[in-house]
This record gives structure tokens, sequence and C-alpha cells, in this order.
């Protein structure tokens, strides 16, 4: 018996022009490149100019997508775009980027999870094209943080990077074996929002009429994040029977090195499967994961056939993970 798959046709990124490294932040705050580098893993990360906004990268990297793909505008007939930073507070990121593209049909929105927003958006796409209901997704992570930090403060200003990455996925019939299937084969998204406090902007239309700043408690979000990414993983395995030692490529959150490293260490995950690129985009919060799936499938390590698992952690709380075969 046939099942439904969501499977991944292709995927692209974009990113802003102007590259910042830990030695030009440490011009302008109390900071170094070994300091950066010793507590995080990040050497340099891509900020946003004036005239590059979510909905631009985001859109420059679904065209991308859609030409590693094969297919056309035409063919989409589902966008969810992950941002917790619009250009708008309405219209949606997702319906301006439908209309660039010229697509006037089908469903298009905003998934706001922050970082674990791709994750999220994908296990959204996947309900509706395993359901019937849609054919081709486009799904789409894009920040640009840079907008919302608070440049005097070297605790956050040093770990946020701009981006996009895009994935297009379509419903394709498998044979119904999770062992051999294409495509996304389960998806876990989790939320505890009694911790959103701990990572937050400090604005928002309804309250103060600003979007205010990024603030951040990085002792708290590093002790949750190794137990929370090792929840849905966890899970994950248990849903499809797989373990650590199956995975092609752990594509984690690229939050901090260090994270990652503890989180892999917690889960038996071989260092040599871990997808890392925090060193040269920072934390760009929802277009993290694809955008190291990009650079990950643009250098030949992702082929058909992979066992790929992606996870995020991000303020909410918020976790999610996805695992697919390529």
């Amino acid at each position: 018996m046939t099942v439904k798959r969501s499977v991944v046709l292709g995927i692209g990124s974009a990113l802003p022009k102007r590259v910042v490294t830990n030695a030009e932040l440490a011009q302008t705050v109390d900071t170094s490149d070994e300091w950066i580098v010793q507590r995080t893993g990040i050497r340099q990360r891509y900020i946003a100019g004036e005239n590059e906004t979510s909905s631009t990268l985001g859109l420059a990297a679904a065209e991308a997508a859609l030409k590693n793909a094969g297919k056309t505008p035409a063919d989409i007939d589902l966008i969810i775009v992950a941002t917790t930073t619009p250009d708008l507070t309405f219209p949606s990121t997702a319906t301006q980027i439908q209309s660039r593209l010229g697509i006037f049909h089908g469903a298009a929105f905003d998934v706001q999870a922050v970082c674990s927003g791709f994750v999220y958006g994908v296990a959204i796409a996947d309900k509706f094209l395993s359901s019937g209901s849609h054919k081709c997704a486009l799904v789409i992570g894009v920040d640009t943080l840079s907008r919302i930090l608070n440049w005097e403060d070297r605790t956050t200003c040093v770990l946020f990077g701009d981006g996009a990455g895009a994935m297009v996925v379509e419903a394709q019939d498998q044979p119904g074996d999770v062992k051999t299937d294409r495509g996304v084969l389960t998806t876990h998204i989790r939320s505890d929002g009694r911790h959103g406090p701990k990572l937050c902007a400090t604005g928002g239309p309804s309250s103060t009429g600003s979007v205010g700043v990024l603030t951040m408690e990085g002792k708290e979000v590093f002790r949750h994040a190794v137990g929370m990414i090792t929840d849905v993983i966890e899970d994950a395995y248990k849903a499809t029977g797989f373990t650590s030692e199956d995975l092609t490529w752990f594509v984690p959150h690229q939050a901090n090195k260090r994270i990652i490293d503890s989180s892999a260490d917690k889960l038996g995950i071989a260092a040599h499967k871990v997808v890392i690129t925090v060193d040269r985009h920072g934390n760009t919060s929802a277009a993290s994961i694809p955008l190291a799936l990009s650079v990950a499938y643009d250098d030949g390590r992702i082929k058909r056939g992979d066992l790929v698992m992606l996870e995020a952690m991000g303020g909410g709380f918020t976790w999610a993970s996805a695992l697919l075969r390529w």
C-alpha cells in the first residue's frame, strides 16, 4: 500500500552582501575573535544592507530552490515562510514572495517559531502534502535579526546574522516503508511558553508599538537546549525505528558549536556526520537549517538516498525535529 510522502526536490539559499568578521565587531564592542570563537564557534556573519530585507532574501532563496528542483512558480501551490523578522506586520512575507514569483493560486502564510521555524514549516507542509490537499510546496526560512539587535550588547550582537534558505517539497507516492521511502518520514514539534522571557524581543505591535530588541539569558538557553534537542530526536527514533548509527547526516540549528557538539555527543552521533556552518553564518534563526542544508548539498555531502535529521530549538521555547530521506 503506497503512502504520500513530502519528497525534497530542491534547495537554495541567499545571503546579504556584507560580511562582518569578529575582528570588525571588536572595533565597536568589548569583545575579541578569540572570545567569540571559544564560546560559540562563530567567526563571521552576514548583515543585511539597506535594500536587503527578509522578503528579498527569501525570494532569492526561493528562486534558487526552484531552479535546483527543476520547477517553475506555476508548480507551487503552497508557500510557508518561517520568520521572526517580517518586512511588515502584514501582509505576510509569504504573500509578498508569492506575488513576486508571479503565483496567483494556492496559499501562502508565515510561521513564527523563531529558530525552530523552518522545521515547524517542514512539519506543516508535510501535513498539507501528505493529506493530498496540496501538491508542491516552498518552505522558506529567513531572518534579518540584525534589525532587532542591540549593537552595544556584546552577549547578543556577536551571535546573530542574516540569511535565507528554501526547500521545494512535492507530494509523491512511496511504498510505505520508512526503511526505504524518500521524503519526510516523521516530524515532532514542541513548545513551552513558560520559558519565553529567557529569549525574546522586547516589543511588539500590541504592546509597545515597536519591534524592540532581542534579549537572551544565555546560560538558561544553553541549560535547556541539549535536553530539548535530544527529546524530539529520540521521539523521531521511536517513531521510525532508526538510531543515531543509521543517520547519514545530522543538520542541527546553527546557534552555538558547543550546543551542537554536546547534543551530538549525548545522542551518540559521530562528529563526521554533523553539518556545521555556524562558523561562517552565525545564528541566522529560521534560516539556519536550510542554509546548512544548502551548503552540504552544494559541496556534495548530501546525496539522494541519505538519511538526514534536522533539529532546532529557539525562543518560546520551541523545539522540533524532522527526519527525512533525501
